[in-house]
């Protein structure tokens, strides 16, 4: 089970799957091989798998974490099967697990508005080359619904200001490229021209870098930002650089853009992934209509 386990997380590196769904695989093919107890891949029929799934219920797992393992096994018995390790698939007609999606916080088109203009008023009261930085990263965050790691990777090469566009690589190495607006490019054109007092041989081409060292922006420090300044705004949920990604994703919606176009700008690869946002401009649909019609 452990030398076919290896094989086939080296091919899923073949499919350029991220680093953080291959090293979940490997853990849950390996909880797997724990509950087998040794026996051989070709001996596993589907009463074990269900078994080994009834088992992560019974411990305590949410449906997600269940929905997961069940994608490990079934990804792994699929593969062996295809290229003849195995004489059979026992993960054939093995239901996953129902998740209920939660609908995410999200920031209302003022709170965003608030949060934009209080890290732009205290750079402009600052003065120093990171407040300018601070005001691109939370621009462009909001703007172009980026992930962090998409912002942190983004060098120099992926800035164009013609077209108004910004080229990032998102999960399993795939390159998009994300319209930005206004503000987000005149932030981002501000902070490139005051870059230079705080890089070093290290920045390389990094476009968003640390005040230590000058080497690339660690995810860390966008985390602790964005945090700060939605607290700054009163009323708003505490969210990260996802919520953020979130309201983007939400707000483009209201504002009438289609599905399709929202799941193409965020990066998704499957559309049921940005239909939660439709449920949460319904939510929102719904409580405005409750508070303001006189007979909801």
């Amino acid at each position: 089970m452990t030398e076919l386990t290896e094989a086939y997380l080296a091919s899923l590196a073949d499919r350029r799957l991220s680093s953080q769904t291959r090293r979940a695989y490997a853990s849950d093919l390996s909880q797997l091989a724990g509950f087998l107890a040794g026996r051989e891949p070709a001996a596993v029929r589907r009463r074990d798998i269900r078994a080994w799934l009834a088992a992560l219920a019974a411990g305590g797992a949410s449906p997600a974490t269940i929905q997961r393992h069940t994608a490990a096994a079934r990804g792994f018995f699929s593969w062996a099967r295809q290229r003849e390790l195995l004489p059979d698939d026992p993960t054939v007609g093995l239901q996953s697990a129902k998740v209920r999606r939660a609908l995410p916080k999200t920031l209302t088109q003022a709170e965003a508005s608030e949060a934009m203009a209080a890290v732009g008023a205290a750079a402009a009261e600052d003065g120093s080359a990171a407040g300018q930085r601070d005001v691109a990263i939370m621009e462009l965050l909001y703007a172009g619904g980026f992930r962090v790691s998409e912002l942190c990777g983004l060098d120099h090469g992926g800035v164009d200001f013609d077209r108004g566009l910004l080229r990032v690589l998102g999960k399993g190495g795939k390159e998009r490229s994300v319209p930005i607006g206004r503000p987000a490019e005149r932030a981002l054109a501000a902070w490139l021209r005051r870059r230079g007092e705080l890089a070093t041989p290290a920045s390389g081409e990094a476009v968003f870098i640390g005040v230590r060292g000058g080497g690339r922006i660690d995810q860390r420090v966008v985390r602790r930002l964005v945090h700060r300044w939605l607290a700054a705004v009163d009323g708003a949920p505490d969210l990260g650089p996802h919520g953020l990604r979130h309201a983007m994703a939400t707000h483009l919606l209201e504002g009438g853009a289609d599905l399709r176009t929202v799941q193409e700008i965020l990066g998704h690869a499957n559309a049921t992934t940005t239909q939660i946002y439709t449920h949460v401009t319904s939510e929102r649909l719904r409580a405005v209509f409750e508070q303001a019609h006189p007979r909801a």
